[in-house]
């Protein structure tokens, strides 16, 4: 693919309005990696209204950071989108966000973190943000589902958060919802884990499974019916730092019941579109991104971007366009003020 890098905006973004279009320098960067100058890019600020930037989000503000809930202004902000999305008849949506932002621990992009502290991070976030659905009309009785990666996380979720609020949604994972729609071998398992079940089963002994994978007490019982098919689903995490079959069963999935909207929560889709894995390697996935993930809807999407000493995000909230917001610090009277400039809007998803 073709990869659109923009250097030199420091200058020229500091100095122009919002409502302005600027020209500024471009490069073509192809698979071969032969960088070859390109025409000047046209980047306009459109004057509509747009969302702002969330609060606190720059790495230029760590003591804000740390001093507010920014997961809570972003599930403020993604619900509306959500429920828009939904009426439009948008069933594939998309919700991505740094989940280690905000609180005490915050962290940002620079800062050292694993895929277990974003795991937690990305589950405690859905769980807060279900029972915004479930008092809706449609939502309620299980109808809303929080499909997990595997039984213990599942397990985990059921335990750290018992409040009536939060169980009034339908607790599963995608192995259970998978076999559940398409019947026991439905589930593409990833390799190793029936010999880890195995062991499980074998250490149990007679107690039956000794709960390596989890405890299958924590799901829900799924019934056609009562609460399946499901009005909502968010899929907690999908594939990012787990196996890949993940987002393969989430295509099984939706084609089993594609009147349910999903919702793919910091599933690292960009990894997909991007071709971060080779066909080669993985034909299966690559066969799901082209016909399935290449379809979904961006409807709260924050990312940060930076080259060179430019710091911005890659920002949109549906059904608004697309946004490239600049961050750049003042200096007044000794405080340290963020600036952010809208410069570039586009229907499009731009190119990074």
């Amino acid at each position: 693919f073709v990869q659109i890098i923009i250097m030199k905006l420091s200058h020229l973004l500091f100095l122009a309005p919002v409502s302005s279009t600027i020209c500024v320098s471009a490069f073509v960067v192809h698979p071969q990696g032969v960088v070859q100058s390109s025409n000047l890019l046209r980047v306009h600020a459109a004057s509509q209204e747009l969302s702002s930037l969330p609060e606190g989000i720059s790495p230029f503000e760590k003591s804000l950071s740390k001093s507010i809930d920014i997961q809570a202004d972003f599930r403020a902000r993604a619900k509306p989108a959500v429920e828009a999305a939904s009426s439009d008849g948008v069933r594939l949506i998309e919700i991505e966000f740094p989940p280690l932002l905000g609180g005490d621990k915050s962290k940002s992009q620079f800062d050292d973190f694993d895929n277990i502290q974003e795991l937690d991070k990305n589950k405690d976030w859905t769980i807060l943000f279900a029972p915004t659905f479930t008092a809706n009309p449609g939502y309620e009785d299980g109808k809303t589902w929080l499909v997990f990666p595997d039984l213990k996380e599942c397990e985990l979720a059921r335990n750290e958060w018992k409040g009536a609020r939060y169980q009034t949604a339908t607790f599963t994972t995608i192995e259970a919802v998978t076999n559940f729609l398409k019947g026991d071998g439905g589930y593409d398992a990833p390799w190793g884990e029936n010999l880890v079940s195995g062991v499980s089963k074998l250490l149990g002994g007679k107690k039956g499974d000794a709960g390596l994978l989890g405890n299958r007490e924590a799901l829900d019982p799924l019934i056609e019916g009562k609460n399946s098919p499901a009005k909502l689903a968010f899929f907690v995490q999908p594939g990012n730092g787990g196996p890949v079959e993940d987002w393969c069963n989430c295509e099984t999935i939706y084609e089993a019941s594609p009147d349910t909207t999903t919702v793919v929560i910091n599933g690292a889709l960009d990894k997909l579109r991007g071709g971060y894995y080779p066909a080669v390697f993985f034909p299966k996935l690559a066969k799901s991104v082209d016909r399935f993930f290449t379809r979904f809807e961006s409807v709260f999407y924050l990312k940060p971007i930076s080259d060179k000493g430019v710091y911005g995000w890659l920002y949109r909230v549906y059904p608004e366009p697309w946004q490239v917001v600049l961050q750049t610090v003042e200096e007044t009277d000794s405080k340290l003020r963020i600036e952010n400039t809208v410069v570039y809007v586009s229907d499009e998803r731009p190119s990074y």
